[in-house]
């Protein structure tokens, strides 16, 4: 496997053992196991944590179904071709051999190791754990055996119910419980853990990424988006259909596909645990792309007397990277120049190099000369740099968000006084609300915004109309356990700041909104929560705002694509004078999230109204 792949498929499973066994939580034999008696099936038993984690197996026999060349995460997958009859227990193991095995698939074997549950990510990232044989003495007795047959993975098989909750008396983990693989997903998965499986003609629902994997969907209804992917709209909505795929086999041959194309034939491999997704099958045996043939989209342009306001993650641009003109043919072409773009994540003008510098102004030239060579207007921008350090993102990066504006449609009204350490306020003139800096950022001592971009505040002017504009970055989900996590809920540790966060802003609606009842307010960019989330409820408040992706319909309500769930991240929220008008409309344009090519992992969103 060429080395980029290698570095993160090492990470992906099994890595060194060392720290990363349960031995506390495992139930321990008051006898030493017997090579008669100990099948695979004894050392998975029916929880999730081996009753012989920590103890030592002798002579377990089974066929190799698959083997691991690559990375440290070395060794290979064997099944016992005579299953018992408990359907909670699997008969599948991997068997860790950190150094390159010497069997090959349809090899019979007896292996002797230690029995371990390995946690991918370690026990402080609250994965379930693998159950695996380790320091391993293989003997190979036959070859050309026959594979045991693939588990078929299709909506018939797999339980509606995601997973039970977690048992309080073990802090919410789902570890020890018995496995019951016909009434919850996770239970169903956990079942088969390690044995062979199969899907077939299986969807796409996130696109091939850098690490050679994509997701697919067994089950084709499944909150199915609009363009063919997987809606996820609540916390109770986790989707049970979706499935990583990796390969056992060449990165070269591993298919590119995007969301809606379709792995016709049979995709077969065994069924594998790790800490980018939880259950992966990793395939010996890949179906046929069938490309669905999904296209960018493009929102239409702006009326004349409607005012188009976007927000667009940029990813990290700064003047090195190579995707100035795939994104001014983006804001150009797709968004179709709207009047306000708030651009998030723009890097100061050395990008990742720390040095102090924290200008931006290379970075934001090199991205307007570009959309003017896309055809485009000359747009000019404000922003306030960022304190060095201070804001989060890439070390050395200074992210920033900025406003981006065509001056032949809107104009901004600049006032002095905004600093990166000032916070802006709010004030009367002519008996209508104003910002006493433009721009300005909100309260950046708080230590709601430790660590984490500070919102950026600016008065604009269209047809003689004000409209305050509210740029935000959100602090990310870094952190957070994952939907496969053993404890059930996970825990979403990173939202305790971004209800500060969203706090924070609503309070300076709510002060703009006293002064000026019917005042226009726009707050809008990458919030890293979900419409539905605590975090959008808090800064919708008692209707201050209100998040305007609600207004499309459900299975439209996505602005990124993550583990075969297509989510919100990204909104533009509204006050009640736009929303109450019913004079706006709003566009999630989807040309990043659901393609393998994408120049960012985010879909910009455009709001288009009549002030």
């Amino acid at each position: 496997m060429p080395t980029p792949s290698s570095a993160r498929l090492a990470a992906l499973t099994v890595a060194a053992v060392c720290g990363a066994t349960l031995a506390a939580q495992s139930t321990v034999l008051t006898a030493p196991a017997h090579a008669q008696s100990v099948r695979i099936h004894d050392i998975q038993g029916t929880t999730r944590v081996s009753p012989y984690a920590g103890q030592k197996v002798t002579d377990v026999a089974g066929i190799v179904t698959g083997v691991r060349t690559y990375g440290s995460s070395k060794g290979f997958w064997m099944q016992d071709p005579s299953p018992d009859d408990d359907p909670a227990t699997s008969e599948g193991v991997f068997v860790f051999t950190s150094s390159t095995p010497k069997v090959a698939s349809g090899d019979a074997v007896t292996v002797t190791g230690t029995v371990s549950e390995y946690v991918p990510g370690g026990t402080s990232s609250g994965n379930q754990s693998l159950t695996e044989i380790t320091k391993p003495a293989v003997t190979v007795v036959s070859h050309g055996n026959a594979v045991p047959a693939p588990v078929v993975l299709d909506a018939r098989s797999v339980p509606d119910a995601y997973t039970p909750a977690g048992d309080p008396a073990a802090g919410g983990s789902i570890n020890a419980l018995p496995l019951r693989p016909s009434a919850y997903a996770l239970d169903y998965y956990e079942s088969l853990e390690g044995m062979n499986v199969q899907v077939s003609d299986a969807r796409v629902v996130t696109a091939t990424d850098p690490y050679t994997e994509l997701w697919v969907t067994v089950k084709p209804d499944e909150h199915r988006s609009s363009r063919g992917g997987t809606v996820y709209g609540s916390y109770d909505a986790q989707n049970t259909g979706r499935l990583q795929i990796q390969s056992l086999g060449s990165t070269a041959d591993f298919p590119v596909a995007d969301v809606g194309d379709t792995l016709t034939g049979d995709t077969t491999g065994p069924l594998d645990y790790n800490q980018y997704g939880g259950y992966t099958l990793v395939a010996n045996r890949i179906g046929t792309l069938d490309s669905a043939g999904l296209r960018r989209e493009t929102t239409r342009r702006q009326s004349p007397d409607e005012l188009a306001v976007a927000t667009y993650n940029v990813e990290n641009l700064d003047p090195s990277d190579t995707t100035f003109a795939a994104h001014a043919d983006a804001i150009v072409h797709n968004l179709r120049s709207p009047d306000i773009v708030s651009l998030e994540e723009i890097q100061d003008d050395n990008g990742a190099t720390d040095d102090g510098t924290v200008d931006a102004t290379q970075t934001m030239t090199r991205l307007i000369d570009a959309i003017v060579a896309a055809g485009g207007p000359r747009y000019d921008w404000r922003s306030i740099d960022p304190v060095d350090g201070q804001d989060g993102g890439e070390p050395g990066g200074n992210i920033r968000q900025v406003f981006l504006f065509n001056p032949a449609r809107v104009s901004f009204t600049d006032r002095p006084g905004g600093g990166s350490t000032t916070a802006v306020g709010v004030t009367k003139v002519h008996g209508k609300a104003a910002l006493t800096a433009s721009p300005g950022r909100i309260d950046p001592a708080s230590d709601a915004w430790k660590s984490s971009r500070k919102p950026l505040a600016g008065e604009f002017v269209f047809r003689g109309k004000t409209v305050f504009v509210i740029a935000n970055h959100f602090a990310s989900k870094g952190g957070d356990q994952g939907l496969t996590s053993q404890y059930q809920p996970p825990t979403r540790s990173s939202e305790t700041q971004r209800h500060l966060q969203a706090a924070e802003v609503n309070s300076f609606v709510k002060d703009l909104l006293k002064v000026q009842k019917n005042a226009e307010v726009v707050a809008l960019g990458d919030m890293n929560d979900f419409e539905f989330s605590d975090t959008a409820k808090i800064l919708e408040g008692d209707g201050e705002l209100w998040s305007a992706i609600k207004s499309l319909p459900a299975n439209e309500r996505y602005t990124y694509d993550y583990q075969g769930n297509e989510q919100v991240l990204d909104q533009i929220l509204i006050s009640p004078r736009i929303r109450r008008a019913g004079r706006f409309s709003y566009d999630s344009v989807h040309l990043n999230s659901e393609f393998h090519d994408q120049i960012s992992d985010h879909d910009p969103q455009v709001l288009r109204f009549r002030p």
